[in-house]
C-alpha cells in the first residue's frame, strides 16, 4: 500500500502545504494531503498537483463528532469563553459568541462535501483520524478503488478499526505532536513506548501498521520498523522546513531554548493535543472543556492576534516529544537524510 517506509504525516491547519507534500514526495516519502479544516474546493486544489505526479499519495480527513455537546460540556464551554476574554483583549481579539450549532458544514469539517469529492475523483489512499469512517463510507471508497487507513492509539481501537474494514492502521503514540487520534471513550493514555504499542497491536490484528508519534531520528524509526511496522510517519520533523506552512513564530519556538517541554492540552481546541508549554497552556489547560471543535473556534481570533504580534505565548505550538531534532532547510533534504539512514 505504501511506496516508502517513510510517510510525511498530514498536518492540518496549514503546516502541510502543497509545496511540502511535493518536496517530500519527490525525495521518496509517501505523502498525505491534509484535509482537516479545508473545504472540498480547497482540498481539491491541494490534491491536483499530487495527482499530476503520477505517484501514489493519500488524503487525510477528520471524522466529525456526530452528537451535540452534553449540557455539562455546553456550560463548561460558556465558562471557558468568559475566562478567555482578558487574554483575547491583550491581543486585540474578540472571543466570539458560543455556538452550539455543531451540525453545520463548518462544524462537521465539510465532511459530506469532502467525502463526495473523494468518491467522484478517487485517490489511492484515504486515511481518517478522530474516529472511524462509517462502514458505508469505507465500502464506497473501496468500490472506487481507494484503500482506507484508520488512525488508532490502542489495541481496542485497532480491533474496532479492523472490524470497520480498514486496510491499514496508523498507530499513533501519545508522544505525537498535535491532536491525538484517540476515539474510544475512557481509554487511558498508553504508558509504554511506541515500539511496545506496535508490538501489541501487531499481535492483535493482521493489517499493515504505520508507527507514529515522537519519531525524531532514524534510530527510533528503525526500532519501530523492526517491531513490525511497514512504515513510520513523521510530522514535527518537517515543521521547520522551508516548505512547511507553520507560522514563523512556531518554527522559531521549536528551536528556542526557552521552551523546555511539551504537554497534552485541550486549551486551544477542546481536544487533547501535544504542544510546547507556553503561558496559554499553563493558564488554561486545567479549565479547558472537552469540546472540539467549539473551543477551536473560540480561540481562533486570539491565536491569530498572538501570531500577528509574533508572540508565541498564546499560540498552539504543536510539537511531538522529539521536537528538538526538527531541522531547518529544504524538506527534501530532511526526507533524504532519514531515508538514507534507514
Amino acid at each position: 500500500m505504501f511506496t516508502s517506509p517513510l510517510i510525511a504525516a498530514p498536518m492540518a491547519g496549514g503546516s502541510t502545504t502543497t509545496s511540502l507534500a511535493l518536496a517530500a514526495q519527490g525525495a521518496g516519502a509517501f505523502v498525505f494531503a491534509a484535509g482537516g479544516y479545508k473545504t472540498a474546493e480547497q482540498l481539491a486544489a491541494q490534491i491536483a498537483p499530487l495527482r499530476a505526479t503520477g505517484i501514489d499519495f493519500g488524503v487525510n480527513l477528520f471524522v466529525p463528532r456526530n452528537t451535540a455537546l452534553a449540557s455539562g460540556q455546553a456550560a463548561a464551554l460558556r465558562r471557558y469563553a468568559a475566562m478567555l476574554g482578558p487574554t483575547a483583549e491583550r491581543y486585540g481579539a474578540v472571543v466570539p459568541e458560543v455556538s452550539l450549532a455543531w451540525a453545520n458544514p463548518q462544524g462537521q469539517d465539510y465532511w459530506d462535501e469532502k467525502v463526495a469529492l473523494l468518491l467522484a475523483e478517487p485517490v489511492p489512499v484515504v486515511s481518517f483520524t478522530f474516529g472511524l469512517a462509517p462502514s458505508r463510507v469505507v465500502s464506497a471508497l473501496h468500490n472506487v478503488g481507494t484503500r482506507v487507513v484508520a488512525s488508532v492509539t490502542s489495541v481496542a481501537e485497532a480491533l474496532a478499526a479492523a472490524q470497520s474494514g480498514a486496510d491499514a492502521l496508523v498507530v499513533q503514540h501519545a508522544n505525537a505532536g498535535g491532536h491525538t487520534a484517540a476515539f474510544l471513550a475512557g481509554g487511558e493514555v498508553y504508558q509504554g513506548t511506541l515500539v511496545d504499542l506496535i508490538t501489541e497491536v501487531r499481535a492483535a490484528v493482521s493489517l499493515p501498521l504505520v508507527g507514529a508519534g515522537g519519531i525524531s531520528n532514524a534510530r527510533a524509526a528503525k526500532e519501530v520498523l523492526r517491531a513490525g511496522a511497514v512504515a513510520v510517519a513523521v510530522g514535527t520533523a518537517l515543521l521547520r522546513t522551508d516548505e512547511s506552512g507553520a507560522r514563523a513564530v512556531h518554527k522559531d519556538a521549536l528551536a528556542d531554548p526557552r521552551f523546555t517541554s511539551t504537554e497534552v492540552t485541550r486549551a486551544f481546541t477542546g481536544k487533547p493535543a501535544r504542544a510546547l508549554v507556553n503561558d496559554f497552556v499553563r493558564s488554561y489547560s486545567a479549565t479547558a472543556p472537552n469540546a472540539y471543535p467549539e473551543v477551536h473556534f473560540l480561540t481562533a481570533s486570539l491565536r491569530a492576534g498572538a501570531a500577528a504580534t509574533n508572540d508565541p505565548q498564546a499560540l498552539n505550538l504543536w510539537a511531538g516529544t522529539g521536537w528538538k531534532s526538527a531541522q531547518e532547510g529544504p524538506a527534501a533534504a530532511v526526507v533524504r537524510t532519514l531515508l538514507a539512514e534507514l
